[in-house]
C-alpha cells in the first residue's frame, strides 16, 4: 500500500514542479529574440504593418522582435513554418485572410489547418477592398456597370492578381449575373495596369493602391466589399447595398498568430501589448496612411472572428464556383 501511495505522491510532485516551472517561464517571457514571420514580400503593405508592429512591440517587451519574410505560395510557406514551430511565443506570424480564410478553399492540398494549427493572438486592421473600373469605361456607379455589362457582355472582363481580388470579383460576377471573363495576373499591380489601360474592365483592389489613381482619372471607384462603408472613403457605397445583397461582406483582414498550444500567459502578454500598440493614436495614423482601418481586438475576440471569416470566404468561393487548384 505504501509503494503505490509513494509513487502517486511522486507523480503529483513532478506535475506540480513542471507546472511551477512553466508558470515561471511564462512570467519571465520574453527572455530572447522573437521571430516575427510575415507571409508576404518585403515592401508590401502587410510587410510594412509587420515592421511597424515589431518596432513598437520590441520597445514594449524589451527584447528584439525580428521580422522575417517567408513569401510565396499565397502565404503557405510562412503558415506551414509557423504551424510547425515551437509554441513558446518566440515565433509568431502576421497573417491575413489569404492564409486563414481563402487558402483552405483555393487549394486541394493545404499542409496546415487555419484553426487547429494556430493560436490567435490579436487582430490588427482591415484593408478595404474596392471595385475599381477603368477611367475610360463610361460608368460611374455599380448600377451603370451592370447595365453596361449586359450590353457589352462579350467584351467585359475582370482582372485579379491575388486571392482576395479573385474571390471578390468572382463573387460579384456570380451575384450580379455579369458573366465577365476572368483574367489572372501574377500580381495586383500588373492587373491594375491593364484595368487602367482599358484591357480589362474592372477589378477589386485595396483602397490604398486603387485610390492613388483617382485624381488623375485613370480609375473610378464604385464600392467597397465590406458590409459597412469605409471610414477612409465614406462616400463609397457598399457593394452589398448597390446590388441588394446584404450577405456580400468580404474583409481583407490582418492579424497575428502563433503556433497552436501556446501558454495562455504568453498569449495574454502579447495580445495586450499588441492591442495597446494598434490602439495608439500614432499607430492608427500610420495605418490610415497605408490605407488600412485599425481593428484592434484581443485573442478572445480575434479567434471567433477568424472562424466566422473562414466560413464567409468559403461560402463565397463555393457560390462563385472557383475550383480548388
Amino acid at each position: 500500500m505504501k509503494k503505490p501511495l509513494r509513487r502517486k505522491l511522486l507523480v503529483m510532485s513532478c506535475a506540480l514542479a513542471m507546472g511551477i516551472a512553466g508558470t515561471a517561464a511564462s512570467a519571465a517571457y520574453p527572455e530572447k529574440d522573437i521571430r516575427f514571420i510575415t507571409a508576404f514580400a518585403a515592401g508590401s503593405a502587410s510587410d510594412i504593418v509587420a515592421r511597424l508592429i515589431a518596432e513598437r512591440l520590441q520597445a514594449a517587451l524589451g527584447q528584439p522582435v525580428v521580422v522575417e519574410n517567408k513569401a510565396g505560395a499565397s502565404g503557405q510557406i510562412a503558415a506551414n513554418y509557423v504551424a510547425k514551430s515551437a509554441p513558446d511565443g518566440y515565433t509568431i506570424m502576421l497573417a491575413t485572410n489569404t492564409t486563414h480564410s481563402a487558402n483552405p478553399y483555393l487549394f486541394k492540398t493545404l499542409h496546415y489547418d487555419p484553426i487547429k494549427d494556430f493560436t490567435p493572438i490579436a487582430q490588427i486592421c482591415n484593408f478595404p477592398f474596392v471595385l475599381a473600373v477603368s477611367g475610360k469605361l463610361p460608368v460611374n456607379n455599380v448600377k451603370e456597370l451592370l447595365a453596361y455589362g449586359r450590353k457589352h457582355a462579350s467584351n467585359l472582363s475582370y482582372a485579379y492578381g491575388n486571392s482576395t481580388g479573385q474571390i471578390s470579383a468572382a463573387a460579384f460576377d456570380k451575384a450580379t449575373g455579369l458573366h465577365a471573363t476572368p483574367v489572372p495576373y501574377k500580381s495586383s499591380p500588373q492587373a491594375m495596369t491593364d484595368v487602367i489601360g482599358g484591357r480589362a474592365s474592372f477589378m477589386f483592389a485595396d483602397l490604398a493602391s486603387a485610390g492613388s489613381y483617382i485624381k488623375s482619372g485613370k480609375l473610378k471607384l464604385l464600392g467597397v466589399t465590406t458590409s459597412q462603408r469605409s471610414s477612409l472613403a465614406p462616400a463609397l457605397p457598399t457593394i452589398a447595398s448597390a446590388i441588394g445583397q446584404p450577405g456580400f461582406d468580404l474583409a481583407a483582414w490582418v492579424g497575428i498568430f502563433g503556433p497552436a498550444h501556446m501558454p495562455q500567459p504568453v498569449v495574454q502578454r502579447l495580445s495586450s501589448e499588441i492591442v495597446k500598440i494598434v490602439s495608439s493614436a500614432d499607430m492608427r495614423e500610420r495605418l490610415n496612411h497605408l490605407g488600412a482601418e485599425p481593428t484592434p481586438a484581443p485573442a478572445g475576440q480575434f479567434g471567433p472572428f477568424v472562424a466566422r471569416q473562414l466560413a464567409v470566404w468559403g461560402q463565397k468561393v463555393k457560390e462563385a464556383g472557383i475550383p480548388p487548384q
